[in-house]
């Protein structure tokens, strides 16, 4: 392919003016880059997203990296809207995404490419493996520039782009997203709105989509169409693509909660011992019953209930009185040689394990066990069939709702091994914007070891208490 001009220009500058931006995730720390993590023989990948505004572009890229970044890809989103914001700090209207805006076309080709610098370093220099290119990308000289930026660095690349032609999902997106946006932090709705869909059609008269059947025939794509009711799909390489196309094949945006919790105190739990397959306690089976009471006050007719095949779990569940369904991949981490052993006896009898796994407790693997690493490539199914369902609580053991709820918080895989996940305390998880789901919208439902069971249900911006269950 021959070079763009854009792209010789920004060689031979070499980016003077790398942006100031500082992206939200940190430098992979250099311990990281030397142990533990894998390394793949396959070259890093440039994903560049596709298409006009309001099209769900930015959601698909955070999600996306949310997944990769959990599944032990090193991932990060570079949004060239975020860089624009840093050079103007004061937007004034849509006529700066005009084509016949000389000055606003500069601006915003340097940031552009001050932001395939910015990928490149981290591809690099940083260790990662993947980078998301958030940006319009709409005209073939945009996308022929980064095919040149790729080729040259030795990165794969991969688009994906999203075509919405439905005017309700274009308005919803609009309205509780980008009217919200900094943008428009001093502008009222309905002037943001105004001004939001003129800068659409700025983008739209210059719009050259995708061509799989010529032009673009020969690159690796996938076209999303109206939010997922149907795909295109054109090329794909290798394994980190299709992961890539099976997720964004799974995931939907419409409105769900997704409930976790623990099984009720076990019996191995009183004693303070590792995995092993007991029954309840006393306490474990009123919390049972408090929550056949929580879950029939939420009022979901179309409550899926999910369990593993552990028998504390499932007495938790036969407790609601609803169909459920057990997942194998929902069992509780392998303890190996260490099965129903407490820590005292571990300790004494393996001093050496014990001390490893205080020194790296997610990729530490028990003697004939399992580590957190593979658990997390254990549950990946659940979390795909998560993505695609509605309203879900799954009742599962500490160390797997630890590898669920570190994929719906954006956890790392340090923290992951210690999110604190008591007892007898259900999580309600939310989606907001961009497809994340704030920590403050975990809903705890608490039973204490009293017998007087109380429990409060905290919404986003309160804490209501409900009442005695005993």
């Amino acid at each position: 392919m021959v070079q763009s001009n854009a792209y010789l220009q920004a060689t031979s500058q070499q980016c003077s003016e790398k942006s100031k931006k500082q992206i939200t995730q940190a430098p992979l720390p250099q311990s990281k880059l030397l142990t533990g993590v894998p390394h793949l023989a396959n070259p890093p990948t440039v994903i560049v997203m596709v298409g006009l505004p309001a099209r769900g572009k930015t959601y698909m890229s955070r999600k996306l990296t949310r997944y990769l970044n959990w599944i032990g890809m090193h991932t990060k989103v570079f949004n060239v809207g975020e860089y624009r914001r840093e050079a103007v700090k004061n937007y004034s209207s849509y006529d700066f995404f005009k084509a016949d805006n000389e000055s606003a076309v500069k601006i915003r080709q340097q940031c552009a490419l001050a932001a395939l610098m910015d990928v490149k370093s981290y591809l690099t220099e940083e260790g990662g493996q993947v980078a998301v290119f958030d940006a319009t990308n709409t005209t073939r000289e945009r996308r022929d520039m980064i095919l040149d930026f790729g080729s040259e660095n030795g990165f794969k690349i991969f688009f994906i782009e999203s075509v919405c032609d439905d005017p309700s999902v274009i308005a919803t997106n609009i309205t509780e997203v980008k009217v919200s946006c900094p943008d428009y932090q001093d502008c009222n709705k309905t002037d943001a709105m105004e001004d939001f869909h003129k800068r659409i059609e700025c983008y739209r008269v210059h719009y050259e989509p995708l061509d799989p059947d010529q032009y673009d025939r020969s690159l690796s794509f996938i076209k999303v169409i109206d939010v997922g009711r149907r795909f295109l799909v054109n090329r794909i390489q290798d394994h980190v693509q299709s992961k890539i196309v099976y997720y964004l094949m799974n995931i939907h945006v419409q409105p769900r909660v997704i409930y976790l919790c623990r099984h009720g105190e076990s019996m191995h739990n009183l004693q303070g011992r590792l995995g092993g397959d007991s029954g309840l306690s006393p306490r474990g089976r009123k919390f049972s019953g408090a929550l056949s009471m929580f879950v029939n006050e939420q009022n979901l007719t179309d409550l899926k209930v999910w369990t593993n095949q552990m028998c504390c779990s499932i007495q938790t569940a036969e407790s609601l009185g609803v169909p459920y369904e057990q997942w194998k991949a929902l069992n509780e981490i392998d303890a190996g040689v260490c099965e129903e052993m407490t820590y005292d006896e571990v300790k004494e009898k393996y001093p050496e394990e014990f001390a490893l796994r205080d020194q790296d407790k997610y990729y530490y693997r028990y003697p004939k066990g399992e580590s957190y690493q593979d658990l997390v490539q254990r549950v990946e199914p659940v979390i795909m069939e998560l993505e695609r369902q509605e309203n879900v609580l799954v009742i599962c053991h500490q160390a797997v709702m630890r590898c669920l709820l570190a994929y719906f918080l954006d956890k790392s895989a340090e923290e992951m091994p210690y999110l604190k996940c008591p007892l007898h305390t259900v999580l309600k998880l939310t989606p907001i914007a961009y497809g994340e789901y704030g920590e403050n919208l975990c809903t705890p439902f608490t039973l204490p070891s009293q017998d007087n069971i109380t429990r409060k249900y905290q919404r986003q911006d309160s804490t209501v208490q409900i009442g005695s269950m005993v």
